[in-house]
């Protein structure tokens, strides 16, 4: 997919990860169903299941909601049982993959090389990828936690991401389905942080990238977060589940 020339729009990213069922697709289609009878400026994805991607896919075609995969594997096609490729990603409708989501680092050991080939699959692929990064609750009190997520950043994003449209997630790992929520204070000066960084790495292209916040966001803080500077979308976890609430966040972007 390659970079548009206008400023990328802001990007609000629901991550089902492993819940919904068949009747979960009524809140995707809910979804779709208000924002074709009022549209919104930011962009809205999907991230459903494996199980669901295509029939998510279906149920939402025509409308301005876009669909995306969870996770891909870092090689095209082989003797990976379980794993999902990038390209099948792409064949069941998405348009989007998530790349090194902190379930995935902290759950399967993924490492920031693994995190960077998979980034690279997706492009590969045609696929808009999400790249996320973010520390421990230990490196945050210990003072670490910028320079930490810098090194994520630098060993994440690989070269090819170059003139190739990309977001990256910053999500705090103390932060994901806890109900703490990182400061603003806090939002600002990593998303400042990851800013820079990805000037330095690729130029005036990195100064327009979306970078999102990810950790409990919700209807009652998804303004606050979203007015801040630097955060260009947020990734949302649970309150992406309900079509009400997915929405409330939609409508505060």
């Amino acid at each position: 997919m390659t970079l548009s020339s206008t400023t990328p729009r802001t990007l609000i990213a629901g991550n089902w990860k492993m819940n919904g069922l068949s009747a979960a697709l009524e809140e995707a289609r809910a979804v779709a169903a208000a924002l074709d009878s009022q549209p919104v400026a930011a962009r809205v994805a999907i991230f459903p299941p494996a199980t669901l991607l295509h029939r998510l896919a279906d149920a939402v075609e025509g409308s301005s909601v876009l669909v995306g995969g969870q996770d891909c594997h870092a090689n095209a096609n082989g003797a990976h049982t379980g794993d999902i490729a990038a390209e099948m990603i792409a064949d069941a409708g998405g348009t989007l993959v998530i790349c090194g989501h902190s379930e995935r680092r902290t759950d399967h050991g993924e490492t920031s090389e693994q995190v960077a080939r998979k980034a690279q699959a997706a492009i590969a692929a045609g696929l808009e990828p999400i790249i996320c990064v973010g520390e421990s609750l230990s490196q945050r009190q210990a003072g670490e936690a910028v320079a930490f997520v810098l090194g994520q950043v630098r060993e994440s994003l690989p070269a090819g991401l170059k003139g190739q449209a990309f977001n990256v997630a910053y999500e705090p790992l103390w932060a994901i389905g806890t109900g703490h929520v990182a400061s603003v204070e806090d939002i600002i000066e990593m998303h400042g942080a990851i800013r820079a960084e990805l000037v330095a790495l690729f130029g005036e292209q990195g100064g327009a990238t979306p970078i999102l916040y990810g950790g409990s966001v919700k209807p009652d803080n998804a303004g606050e977060i979203l007015a801040a500077p630097e955060v260009g979308g947020a990734l949302v976890g649970g309150a992406s589940l309900k079509a009400k609430d997915f929405l409330a966040i939609v409508a505060a972007a």
